[in-house]
């Protein structure tokens, strides 16, 4: 099995955010995480904007690069060697009990692109919390992050850190570190996509897009215009 494979094996821990199993280890050591802070005073965020350009239209993120500067680091080294052109979106949950709320999730593919893991930085450092349209990285054990992302249909407080948490599991909670500045209808639409009755495993079955959504090319960009 590819490290996509076991990557996305790993991440099926997002069906039940906080629990764990060895087994579904990856190959890459985690990054220990940092050392931890205060969450940050409420102040004006400084974003840097990407473009995802997908065949249904553009989703633009707005990355959090004061409040969560590691995280949005390691995402643009994918985004400027152009190691996120040919990623995918490949994973649309619906939760049970509301399947009109979930996630969509994405990453690289391609084994060759991935990078080393970035620290954890949990939300409890970082202050962004998961609500509709955040933007947060998939993981497995706290620093093995790499280059899998979730986009947020709704609300899912269930990923945020627990208070205090010092970035170890249990209650390590996952790095957000932006959101979708414009084209959640975009999102929206990869998310309403067929999804398969037998791709996945484990908790991931029935969660799997029939078809993956290549992302053409990921690119910094200027912010949308309001209201977009």
């Amino acid at each position: 099995m590819g490290p996509g494979m076991r990557l996305r094996a790993a991440l099926a821990l997002l069906a039940a955010p906080l629990a764990f199993s060895p087994s579904l280890a990856q190959n890459a050591a985690p990054v220990a995480p940092a050392a931890p802070q205060a969450v940050p005073a409420p102040a004006p965020a400084e974003y840097v904007y990407v473009a995802l350009t997908v065949p249904q239209g553009v989703v633009t993120l707005a990355l959090d690069k004061i409040h969560a500067p590691l995280t949005t680091a390691n995402f643009l080294k994918y985004v400027d060697a152009r190691k996120m052109d040919g990623a995918v979106f490949y994973r649309a949950m619906h939760l049970d009990h509301d399947p009109a709320q979930g996630l969509l999730q994405g990453g690289v593919r391609n084994g060759a692109n991935l990078l080393p893991p970035v620290a954890h930085e949990p939300n409890s450092r970082s202050g962004i919390k998961h609500v509709a349209g955040t933007v947060s990285m998939a993981r497995f054990a706290p620093g093995s992050a790499q280059a899998d992302f979730l986009i947020l249909l709704s609300d899912m407080p269930s990923l945020d850190a627990r208070p205090g948490d010092d970035g170890t599991d249990p209650g390590a909670g996952f790095a957000a570190f932006g959101h979708v500045a414009s084209g959640m209808d975009v999102v929206r639409t990869i998310w309403s996509l067929p999804r398969s009755a037998t791709k996945g495993e484990g908790v991931m079955k029935g969660q799997i897009l029939e078809q993956d959504v290549k992302i053409i090319s990921a690119r910094r960009t200027k912010a949308p215009p309001a209201g977009q």
